[in-house]
């Protein structure tokens, strides 16, 4: 057997996997060979922000030829970085981060992480082994209900299944004005069918009045946009919703507005004074202007979403306060928020929302959209902590998303297993539960043009006439069945993109925001979502369960999952090749239910080329 110096992935050499509770005792340990000659051995870890430390281990047992060095720490709340060193008669040695987290003899190898939370931080359990469905309310359903005081500088499209309209350069000026008529009613209408496939918890792109179909450009917080129904509509569809065992998740967009609103209201549509008409608005504090009233900060540059400050206190009270916006809704019967561009709030809001939240319901759901690894991004200045305990829940997971089309665009299973194991090192396991595993949203390429091999290579004219070929569109689907067996089996939840299920194809937004092909969708497809979410449904390994890698070399991939009691277990077997792959199966298995794909014979498993294979281990 091989033994490494260290490996923070495994317990004989940490004994915690993965992040800790602040005041928890940890144990790390060394594993040198008896023929180093080691003198003293060391400890050398710095909390982020401070000044490094360094412990000797104490020697210990021998295992074979080689002999433990350890140390005990407790620790608290916040980010470490650590590598170990050496004295021997040989001379002085780092023991540094190789490539898959083992530790290797070098000075150029990287430093573990430790990310140590608040031990009393709890995350909400209603959602754990669930389903996440994400709809673009413009584009999901009609219901037909009439739509009251619709601005009339809104263009209504009478064909459901008609493109939507995009930039181009006869069009510099793109409003994003065009609407389908989707409604909240009509999600409402829609969930026995939600329900069908397996769902939990329904998120919603931003519902509040705005003056775009997108509506990031939030007009009024206060009110639901009129196109999608009144408030009356979203405490209905709460209500309903609560039934089929499924919570609502709105998009909360605090770190802008639309000029087009209350509050800054640029174009005098509203009786209120905004910040663009007066310094003497109530509202001028939430925003900065270098030169009034023409000149303003605006995210990331464009005009029409002036920048709030987050943390003026007029903007914190609205938002966070006793009658504020999160309690509001909150109170209308809603189960949490996405938080849009999360890392682009300062500490003291999202310190202050997290409070706010929790105290008018304490089993809301909290989630940031965060592009990178949550628990070491550096943003506004500093490093960020948005999953310690006092902040976010849980993060959108671009990492699994990225890796997982990588691992089926070409690249090697390995990265997508140390992906995962990082993923899950890192972060706190109350948010590894939760996290949102999706693999394509509203701001991403629809996951079936994603997988094709046409490549996003023409101008926006060009993506809005493209279609798959019927050979494209078989390759993807199959493709797509893989990408979604890993992201309904890995650890967190999976979020479904309304339409992916159904067979919908397009580039980029606009197009990634076609309407449901309602009477027209892929019958296959979706009986295959279903059964995924029939799987998760019906395996409570799925709510908190270990990740086991079992075997993973290029195109082939294979983990279990195991619920913490070890009463139930699954192998997750993918294979992308266009060959068939044979795998030894684990022991534990030799006595399993077939769930998908094909029965082991002789302790084998034969993983047919582009399918994939799931058991459950007989107990």
């Amino acid at each position: 057997m091989q033994y490494y110096p260290f490996d923070s992935r495994n317990t004989l050499y940490k004994s915690v996997f993965g992040a800790i509770a602040s005041e928890s005792s940890l144990k790390l340990s060394l594993l040198l060979h008896k023929d180093a000659k080691v003198h003293n051995a060391y400890l050398c870890i710095t909390k982020d922000g401070e000044n490094p430390c360094e412990y000797r281990l104490e020697p210990k047992d021998f295992l074979e030829d080689y002999q433990f060095f350890d140390t005990y720490l407790t620790f608290t709340e916040g980010l470490y970085w650590y590598y170990f060193r050496y004295d021997s008669d040989f001379g002085s040695f780092k023991i540094t981060k190789g490539e898959h987290s083992e530790g290797i003899i070098s000075n150029d190898g990287g430093l573990w992480q430790l990310t140590v939370y608040d031990k009393d931080f709890k995350t909400p359990s209603w959602l754990s082994g669930g389903i996440i469905y994400q709809i673009f309310p413009d584009r999901f359903y009609n219901s037909g209900k009439k739509k009251e005081n619709v601005p009339t500088d809104r263009y209504i499209e009478s064909d459901w299944n008609a493109i939507p309209e995009h930039r181009q350069e006869t069009k510099p000026k793109f409003l994003g004005n065009d609407y389908f008529g989707g409604d909240l009613s009509g999600i409402k209408e829609k969930l026995p069918f939600l329900a069908s496939l397996g769902v939990s918890a329904i998120y919603l792109n931003p519902i509040f009045s705005a003056h775009s179909n997108h509506r990031y450009n939030t007009a009024d917080y206060m009110k639901i946009d009129s196109m999608l129904g009144t408030e009356e509509d979203l405490k209905e569809l709460c209500r309903e919703a609560k039934k089929y065992g499924i919570g609502i998740i709105l998009d909360g967009v605090f770190s802008h507005t639309g000029d087009d609103s209350i509050y800054f209201n640029k174009y005098c549509r509203y009786n209120e004074i905004g910040a663009f008409q007066s310094q003497n608005s109530k509202y001028s504090s939430w925003y900065s202007f270098q030169s009034f009233p023409d000149k303003y900060s605006s995210w990331w540059g464009v005009p029409s979403l002036p920048e709030v400050n987050e943390a003026d206190p007029s903007f914190l009270e609205y938002i966070t306060g006793e009658n504020g916006v999160l309690r509001h809704w909150l109170k209308a019967g809603i189960m949490g928020w996405r938080l849009d561009v999360a890392d682009e709030l300062p500490d003291i809001f999202l310190d202050k929302l997290r409070t706010a939240v929790k105290e008018e319901n304490s089993d809301a759901f909290i989630l940031g959209e965060v592009w990178e690894d949550a628990t070491n991004k550096i943003s506004h200045g500093g490093r960020r902590r948005f999953l310690r305990g006092k902040q976010l829940d849980s993060v959108m997971n671009y990492p699994f998303a990225n890796a997982i089309i990588g691992f089926l665009k070409g690249e090697n299973s390995r990265k997508l297993i140390d992906k995962v194991l990082d993923i899950t090192e890192n972060y706190p396991p109350q948010c590894i539960d939760l996290l949102m595993n999706h693999i394509g949203t509203h701001d991403t390429a629809r996951i079936l043009t994603v997988l094709s091999a046409n490549g996003q290579t023409g101008d926006r004219n060009w993506q809005r006439e493209q279609k798959l070929s019927a050979e494209q569109y078989a390759h993807s689907v199959k493709f797509l069945k893989l990408a979604a067996t890993l992201q309904y089996t890995l650890p967190g939840i999976p979020s479904l993109y309304y339409g992916d299920e159904a067979g919908v194809e397009g580039y980029s937004d606009p197009f990634c925001r076609k309407t449901y092909p309602w009477g027209n969708e892929n019958h296959a497809l979706l009986d295959f979502y279903k059964q995924l979410g029939k799987i998760r449904r019906n395996n409570s390994c799925f709510a908190n369960g270990k990740f086991i890698p079992v075997y993973a070399n290029m195109g082939h991939i294979a983990y279990i999952r195991e619920s913490q009691d070890g009463k139930n277990a699954l192998l997750i077997a993918v294979n992308r090749w266009c060959d068939d792959e044979f795998i030894d199966l684990p022991d534990d298995f030799a006595k399993c239910e077939v769930l998908m794909g094909n029965a082991p014979e002789n302790n084998k498993l034969k993983i047919s080329a582009e399918n994939v294979c799931i058991l459950k281990k007989s107990i």
